[in-house]
């Protein structure tokens, strides 16, 4: 099969962890061992998200005093798609001897008037305390939202309209690598309507929905979304929660599952299973060859109902 994975943006930096270049690289393993049991009888294709450190860069460029003002989000996502990337090239590397693999820096046009701008829901860095998180929103203009028994950084999150290196990740899988690309969402851009010219947005396109596009020009057979919960739960943080292992797209959208969480990428499965009719499933990192073949996580398949 063609899979396309979809990394969830802590599977090199776990929530709570110190957000160090050492701590990301010894997460790697982890990584690189569910990829390549999957690459080794599939195509793959892989995204990731890039909220811890995205949020990291931000807040090192606003407080860096040699700087006029703090490096936009477009760039900082570009800068995290070479670091990600890189990290994985040389586990995927050691770990799939023989194999062709590339990280691509990737574009994602989105629509200047998309309402996202206007009301930011993307989480991005840290978790803090109420107060700290207050402070830093003074200082530097953020908006700040609650996030589990934290609080985070949220930024504007358009949809994802088109990635604009489709082809050439094409090319790529024509030459039998396995592809890195569209981290972070894809670096925002908006194009000028006369002249076709780019320019970067202060935005974070969300990753999920950006592999849900991914997935259906690659023509895939299967989006993987991978996260740090073994499945998509109905009533997740109550004690009433049950897990939901087998949904079609109605199905989950009728789960009201929130913006900040499991809402895109509940939203990204039902897209790509009822535009192409292939198959979606959300799930634990560590369980990514038992989700592809039936034995964990939630199973997004078309409604086969007739009539």
């Amino acid at each position: 099969m063609r899979i396309v994975i979809a990394l969830g943006g802590n599977a090199l930096l776990h929530r709570g962890e110190r957000p160090d270049a050492d701590v990301q690289e010894a997460n790697i393993d982890r990584v690189t061992t569910a990829i390549a049991a999957l690459a080794l009888e599939h195509e793959i294709v892989v995204t990731h998200g890039n909220g811890p450190q995205i949020g990291l860069l931000a807040e090192e460029s606003a407080a860096d005093p040699a700087l006029r003002a703090p490096y936009p989000l477009d760039l900082l996502g570009a800068q995290t798609q070479g670091m990600i990337g890189s990290l994985l090239v040389r586990a995927l590397h050691d770990a799939l001897p023989g194999h062709r693999i590339a990280a691509l820096v990737t574009h994602t046009l989105v629509r200047a008037d998309d309402p996202a701008f206007g009301r930011p829901t993307k989480f991005v860095g840290q978790v803090y305390s109420r107060k700290i998180a207050e402070s830093l929103a003074r200082r530097h203009g953020w908006h700040i939202a609650k996030d589990g028994r934290g609080w985070r950084r949220v930024v504007p999150s358009p949809s994802p309209e088109r990635i604009l290196e489709i082809e050439t990740i094409h090319e790529l899988l024509g030459s039998r690598a396995l592809v890195l690309c569209a981290g972070g969402g894809g670096v925002p851009v908006t194009a000028d309507n006369d002249t076709g010219a780019l320019t970067g947005v202060e935005a974070v396109v969300d990753k999920d929905l950006t592999a849900a596009l991914l997935a259906e020009d690659l023509k895939a057979d299967f989006l993987l979304i991978l996260t740090d919960v073994p499945c998509v739960y109905a009533g997740y943080g109550t004690h009433d929660a049950q897990p939901v292992l087998d949904a079609t797209p109605d199905d989950l959208r009728r789960g009201g599952y929130p913006d900040g969480s499991m809402g895109p990428k509940a939203e990204a499965a039902a897209r790509f299973v009822e535009r192409t009719g292939g198959l979606a499933a959300i799930g634990a990192l560590d369980a990514a060859y038992e989700i592809v073949h039936g034995r964990s996580g939630t199973l997004v398949r078309p409604d086969l109902t007739v009539g």
